[in-house]
């Protein structure tokens, strides 16, 4: 079954001509059956490209996914229309006295600026303590994974000296785990932050199960015991092209950035990348859907259970 999104929404033409299985508002009133319903809290500049990388990876389940979009406040963007935010985007008040089957937060370009100095953490952060007793599994995505760290956990921000960036060996932890299920001992995963995750911080200060990690980039996929709560401290949902955008962006406003490790052809910045790390982002989304989403949640979400302290 694919995700059921807004006809409107840029992502359904985008995804309807890579062929992908997507169902508007429309057909989807005709379908008797009780979807997924995820909420995307989407920190991302640009609102339209994220919207279109995570849908993307959701639409690959045999799953019906209704999908809702969130945002922290009503402040003018700069690089995502004001209409396309008004007529798609919820504000906080207007769901959070719903449930949902999952909760995505998305990255956001904050890795230098403390918590404090975030105009808009209070939101998430409120966010983020709503989700323990309204959604059924949350999943952080690299700076939303570090925003849940200091939520959950009280943990001080954690960076590193230079920014992460490029495409980095991750190696799957032994155990049989679910949401690795089917993955290779050792994948590919695009990295672009300049949070630190140590794997022996994580260990000493959470209770945080490890599924994979790098020697290069520290703990990448992390769970709760009871999968209530996921952390990726990279970015599976990126195009093949994201990070070279972000390179040459960089480059631009002159701030020297790195060469992304393991990406471009032969380190040629004006070189055509290639994805690497496709099969295990579509292959995870799908995990989490199946076995922390569907397999967890109550039929009914008004009988959901708050997680326990």
């Amino acid at each position: 079954m694919p995700i059921r999104i807004p006809d409107a929404l840029p992502a359904t033409s985008v995804l309807q001509k890579e062929n992908v299985f997507v169902m508007t508002e429309t057909r989807a009133l005709n379908q008797d059956i009780r979807p997924l319903k995820v909420i995307i809290l989407n920190l991302m500049p640009k609102k339209i490209e994220t919207e279109n990388q995570i849908m993307r990876l959701l639409s690959n389940s045999s799953l019906q996914v209704d999908i809702e979009l969130l945002r922290v406040d009503n402040r003018t963007s700069k690089n995502t229309p004001p209409e396309h935010l008004n007529s798609f985007y919820r504000n906080f008040a207007q769901v959070k006295d719903h449930n949902y089957d999952g909760l995505i937060i998305t990255g956001a370009p904050l890795g230098l600026v403390a918590f404090e100095d975030v105009i808009y953490w209070p939101q998430v952060d409120e966010i983020i303590q709503w989700s323990r007793t309204h959604v059924t599994s949350t999943l952080f995505l690299c700076w939303a994974a570090q925003a849940g760290l200091k939520s959950l956990y009280n943990l001080p921000k954690q960076t590193r000296a230079q920014k992460l960036s490029g495409v980095y060996q991750q190696t799957v932890n032994p155990g049989h785990d679910a949401l690795t299920r089917g993955f290779d001992d050792q994948f590919l995963a695009p990295q672009s932050r300049t949070a630190d995750f140590p794997v022996d911080y994580i260990i000493a200060n959470t209770d945080l199960i490890i599924l994979a990690q790098s020697d290069a980039s520290g703990a990448y996929l992390m769970t709760s015991e009871d999968r209530r709560q996921v952390y990726i401290t990279g970015h599976p949902e990126y195009s093949s092209h994201t990070l070279a955008e972000e390179y040459h962006r960089d480059h631009a406003a002159g701030l020297n950035p790195m060469l992304p490790i393991n990406y471009f052809p032969n380190d040629d910045a004006s070189a055509t990348p290639k994805a690497s790390w496709r099969s295990h982002g579509y292959l995870f989304f799908s995990n989490w859907l199946n076995y922390c989403v569907y397999q967890a949640t109550p039929f009914d979400l008004e009988d959901m259970e708050p997680t326990l302290d």
